[in-house]
């Protein structure tokens, strides 16, 4: 009988939303193959050991053209997500932009020439609100279509650039490509892997509080935070689309709360009856560090509730609620 359970190819697979999409897809038991430089933590493991699904894990660079249009020939995916992303701050900027665009947007163009060439049939493109830009900073959702793009750093430049280089190329080559622009995620799995500068500041706080030290956040830090779970639920749902009516999804949470409700309502569980936390006083040092001076527009999901069915499903409480239960099963100290 021949196997008609579809192959899905991540770039990224061993990354904070890779391995979220990895444990959705294996959960619905579908075969993975994931493609990261950095290894699988042994939490990510052990846990994926128990999944319905079929996954291989295998070790390289979405920089490595040679290496991974063997993988491709090898395993011959029907699906393929490109996740793997270099997520700069100012310093890695200033150090080493090159390697921001060989990652986001080089290594784009290389895995879809290599998959139209393999023979893959669906590709999803993982770009972000950061293309957004200062965009972010006007009233009102920010849409698709109808919002401008003015990225600001070198990543919301390089992911504008992604996109563009993606379509075209999509065109040339007949592919069936979708991009869905990433919202601001947390949750399980979000750790230092030496690519992502700036940790999410729901993950920030919830660091110092658990190890007893005060939180001075900058301002509240109101945002449409997307829980990872969430995020990795959109991504499918764009994924497993038939018909997408248009070639780009915003994929958020679609409801706003703040880091000062996410301390306060930490503050209200187990452990962290003496959490110590606060907007800092004028003149006084945050400790939390916030991505941009301003708190970015939401973005616009009715495309995507429209076009896949996606529901968020995790609120400020729920997400609380399950990062808390994830941590005390993983016991994994890089999350602490």
């Amino acid at each position: 009988m021949v196997d008609t359970v579809p192959v899905t190819f991540i770039t990224g697979a061993a990354g904070f939303v890779g391995l979220a999409l990895v444990e959705h897809l294996l959960a619905r038991g579908e075969t993975v193959v994931g493609w990261d430089v950095a290894p699988l933590p042994e939490a990510a493991q052990r846990a994926l050991a128990t999944l319905p699904g079929r996954f291989t894990a295998l070790r390289g660079d979405v920089g490595d053209a040679a290496a991974l249009e063997a993988a491709l020939a090898l395993h011959r995916p029907q699906r393929l997500v490109l996740l793997a992303a270099v997520t700069a701050a100012a310093e890695r900027e200033r150090r080493a932009p090159e390697c921001i665009f060989a990652v986001n947007l080089v290594a784009v163009t290389t895995a879809l020439r290599l998959a139209a060439a393999q023979g893959v049939q669906r590709v999803l493109l993982a770009s972000s609100g950061s293309a957004y830009g200062a965009s972010g900073r006007l009233p009102g959702p920010l849409h698709e279509t109808d919002t401008p793009l003015q990225p600001e750093g070198l990543y919301g430049i390089s992911k504008m650039a992604a996109e563009a280089a993606a379509y075209r190329l999509a065109d040339l080559l007949g592919m069936d490509l979708r991009i869905g622009r990433l919202g601001t995620c947390f949750g399980p799995w979000e750790r230092d892997t030496g690519v992502r500068d700036t940790p999410s500041a729901p993950l920030q706080a919830l660091r110092l509080l658990r190890a007893r030290q005060p939180v001075r956040l900058p301002r509240p830090l109101r945002r449409d935070w997307l829980y990872v779970r969430d995020a990795a639920a959109a991504i499918a749902g764009l994924l497993d689309t038939e018909a997408p009516s248009q070639p780009i999804y915003n994929l958020a949470a679609g409801f706003e709360w703040s880091v000062a409700d996410w301390c306060a309502w930490l503050a209200t569980q187990p452990g962290f009856e003496s959490a110590d936390w606060g907007i800092a006083a004028e003149g006084d040092a945050a400790n939390i560090e916030p991505y941009a001076d301003y708190d970015r527009a939401s973005m616009d999901i009715t495309a995507l509730r429209r076009d896949t069915g996606f529901v968020p499903h995790y609120d400020l409480p729920r997400a609380g609620a399950d990062f808390l239960a994830w941590l005390q099963r993983s016991a994994a100290p890089a999350h602490v």
